[in-house]
């Protein structure tokens, strides 16, 4: 449960715009990296504190900050208080259970979107905030954890080729956000797999640890399902904003992207459809297996049951039987018993029972 609603740290009934992180304790060294670049030139550092950003900042054109890990809420308010941003967006940032969401503050843009990554040690998806402030030369991206779905977005800005070295900071905002939904497609591949997989299992030879595989998978796309969402409504403001923030030249790669997350929507709510089916075949399959059981106990019972009542008819030890007395008695009684079940088994198998 904490998985979907999310670990909330934060003290009851502190003042709004308190930055206090409410994230998971992990023991994570901040980091902050930062890419300056343009068309013709590109330069990559890694500064221990927000006073040394402070110069390529002022330098431009182009220039993505990037800060790994948040518990050190400090260096979160120096970057807050160099660009001006609000405590709410502040507090924002440091609590990483919000809801994916689009802010316009005029002098600067603020998304939240969720990075889902499929690790396959735990065969589970885990779930990331990352926060983006758009400004006019610069673009700030907040990171719980260090590692993200970002390599291919800074692998073209290395090489410098198509428009992401030519275009501004909105494009490279689009750029990562594109990749964080591209990244949703690789996730639902792997339950995809999982959940063919698991139905395969199912028809064949069901047990319980595959009912609570199935429940697993279920609260793995309530997860997808909290990110992608909101996600479409993000896109859709985004696009329909005019802030002279977003050049209107890339309203197209916006549409292009609003149509990937409602892609990921229609594929999440058919896996959810798909699982929920995936549990009326484990309890099919469990009662069809529980009916061949029944079955054969039925049929067993009905041979025995004739034999069992001759059994006891001569069973009983009355004195005046007089089959009891017969030579041949016990060995006819063999050849009915034998004879009864022959043709019962007979008769089942014609009927098509056994």
């Amino acid at each position: 449960m904490a998985r979907i609603l999310g670990r909330r740290q934060r003290r009851a009934g502190t003042s709004p715009g308190t930055v206090e992180y409410a994230g998971e304790r992990k023991i994570v060294e901040p980091r902050i990296t930062i890419m300056r670049y343009d068309a013709t030139a590109l330069e990559e550092l890694e500064v221990g504190s927000v006073d040394q950003c402070r110069d390529p900042i002022e330098r431009g054109p182009v220039t993505w900050i990037n800060l790994d890990g948040l518990h050190d809420t400090q260096i979160v308010r120096d970057l807050g208080e160099y660009f001006g941003l609000h405590p709410l967006v502040l507090e924002d940032i440091v609590t990483t259970t919000q809801r994916p969401k689009f802010e316009d503050h005029e002098d600067y843009l603020f998304f939240v979107l969720r990075m889902l990554t499929f690790e396959s040690d735990k065969n589970e998806v885990r779930s990331e905030q990352v926060s983006l402030v758009l400004t006019p030369m610069c673009l700030l991206t907040f990171q719980e954890n260090i590692g993200d779905c970002f390599a291919l977005v800074r692998q073209r800005i290395r090489q410098g080729k198509g428009r992401l070295r030519a275009s501004g900071a909105d494009y490279l905002a689009y750029a990562l956000t594109d990749a964080i939904v591209d990244n949703y497609f690789i996730v639902l591949e792997q339950i995809g797999t999982r959940i063919e997989g698991l139905e395969d299992v199912l028809v064949e030879r069901p047990h319980p640890e595959h009912l609570h595989d199935v429940h697993e998978l279920k609260r793995e796309m309530i997860l997808l399902r909290k990110a992608v969402w909101p996600l479409r409504e993000v896109v859709a403001s985004l696009e329909r904003t005019d802030s002279p923030l977003i050049n209107d030249k890339i309203n197209i790669f916006l549409r292009d992207l609003y149509d990937h997350t409602v892609q990921v929507i229609d594929a999440v709510e058919s896996f959810r459809d798909l699982l929920s089916s995936l549990q009326d075949l484990y309890l099919s399959s469990v009662s069809n297996r529980m009916n061949e059981v029944m079955k054969v106990l039925t049929i067993i019972a009905t041979v025995f049951i004739p034999l069992t009542f001759l059994a006891g008819v001569y069973g009983m030890n009355f004195e005046h039987m007089p089959e009891l007395r017969w030579r041949f008695g016990y060995l006819v009684c063999w050849v009915v018993m034998v004879g009864i079940a022959v043709g019962l088994l007979v008769y089942f198998r014609r009927k098509r029972w056994l």
